[in-house]
């Protein structure tokens, strides 16, 4: 069923570093679905553990039922997306996720998937590939949904930030079923602007979803068009990454650990060596992730 394979190398840590801001790919499927798309290969892996992100806007069905192993599957929906975004797996989850949720499914040794708007909906979001280390693909998969509601904001004349998961400077939100991972969704005004101190050994990458922004790290400012993302490289001893911009913008933080570990992927599997990944995708094709009710 997937064909394309792509052999993903391990990086060792570096000093503190910013990529150059990188363009997406423009995905147009059907007359339902459109993304900016961005992945690992595009940012030379520095976006480890993050193997790939869509900016999506979706309005029909669309992908239908879908295996996942290896790997997290990550659906982050904004505020405003309109109406729900149903959400079922191989573990019994039937959920309509609504506006500004957070859905996580570990998929582990295989789980399947389906997510789609509900007639009339209007889904905006962030789909996500998380990697796994070698260690963990081989696990039962679990999941989470954490509602809007429950994720902490913080708020000044100069911010609003959504903790939609992790931790910012203190303010701790859900915990995912797999790896650690802060994910931010941040709306600037006017001047506005925001301090995230990322963590020693932590990674970010950064996207606007509206807006143009600027980023600071240390001495240095990186102008960040509304289309493009960019990553700050495991910073050995932390750093502080500021969020500004000159008019109304949304920017998406999202932070974590590199695993640093060297994977081959095909399509939504991503194994440690192609033997595991054809025997994954061979118990695929037996049906041995389940079936969704």
């Amino acid at each position: 069923m997937y064909t394309s394979v792509q052999k993903h190398r391990a990086l060792s840590t570096r000093q503190t570093l910013c990529s150059a801001p990188i363009a997406p790919r423009y995905l147009e499927i059907g007359n339902g679905f459109t993304a900016l798309n961005f992945k690992l290969a595009s940012f030379d892996e520095l976006m480890d553990p993050l193997i790939m992100v869509d900016h999506f806007r979706m309005s029909k069905p669309t992908f239908g039922a879908h295996g996942h192993a290896g790997i997290s599957a990550v659906s982050v929906l904004f505020e405003d997306s309109e109406g729900a975004f149903n959400n079922r797996d191989s573990l019994g989850n039937n959920i309509d996720l609504k506006p500004g949720d957070l859905y996580w499914l570990k998929a582990g040794k295989g789980a399947m998937h389906d997510e789609k708007p509900l007639p009339g909906a209007r889904t905006h979001g962030l789909q996500m590939f998380v990697n796994l280390p070698a260690s963990r693909k081989h696990e039962a998969p679990e999941a989470v949904h954490v509602k809007a509601g429950a994720m902490p904001i913080i708020k000044s004349a100069t911010h609003r930030v959504r903790v939609v998961l992790g931790e910012s400077n203190g303010v701790r939100g859900a915990t995912s079923p797999a790896l650690p991972l802060s994910i931010l969704d941040a709306e600037l005004p006017a001047g506005g602007l925001y301090t995230h101190l990322l963590p020693a050994g932590q990674s970010a990458w950064i996207h606007p979803i509206k807006g143009d922004a600027t980023i600071r790290l240390g001495g240095e400012s990186v102008a960040l068009g509304g289309k493009e993302a960019l990553v700050i490289q495991a910073c050995r001893n932390g750093a502080r990454v500021t969020l500004a911009s000159d008019d109304r913008a949304q920017l998406a933080l999202i932070a974590g650990a590199p695993i640093g570990e060297t994977f081959i992927q095909r399509g939504p599997f991503a194994m440690a060596n192609e033997a595991d990944l054809d025997a994954v995708e061979a118990a695929y094709q037996r049906g041995e992730f389940g079936s969704i009710g």
